[in-house]
């Protein structure tokens, strides 16, 4: 199988992150999801479904506090982005796509492929194989030997 090199990867979730900081930051205010949200509506109309449903208080709630989470752990990765955190990320929109199918299945909110196909695409990248690291190789020329401290 196909592997990247794990500098390739951390470029890869760096990108994720950034993707993420800019889908994710008009979820992070009452304000910038008050702006967003009739545009979504607008958007789940024209492909083809019915207009979102209002949203009371607490369902801004919700949001941005999932918003501001989501914007927090995406500049994590953008500053110090490792295997371990683009494992970890790659998991998280496994778990947030299957909950995207089930809205999907609810009917009505096509919306929603426009947040599910990045989210398995950014998916699929973060678990792909990692080539091993290379190891240095030992010189067999003359006059260089190995010395243990």
């Amino acid at each position: 199988m196909l592997t990247v090199t794990l500098p390739t990867y951390l470029r890869i979730t760096r990108a994720s992150a950034l993707f993420d900081m800019l889908i994710i930051a008009p979820f992070a205010t009452p304000w910038s999801f008050g702006l967003l949200y009739p545009q979504l509506s607008n958007l789940n109309v024209w492909l083809g479904g019915g207009p979102l449903a209002p949203f009371a208080p607490i369902h801004i709630l919700i949001t941005c506090l999932m918003g501001s989470l989501v914007l927090l752990w995406s500049v994590r990765r953008w500053l110090e982005p490792s295997l371990e955190l683009g494992r970890y990320d790659g998991a998280g929109r496994f778990l947030f796509a299957t909950w995207m199918v089930w809205a999907l299945v609810l009917g009505r909110l096509p919306v929603v492929w426009l947040f599910l196909a990045p989210e398995l695409l950014w998916g699929v990248a973060q678990w792909w194989p990692v080539a091993p690291a290379r190891r240095p190789q030992r010189s067999n020329k003359p006059g260089l030997k190995l010395v243990r401290a």
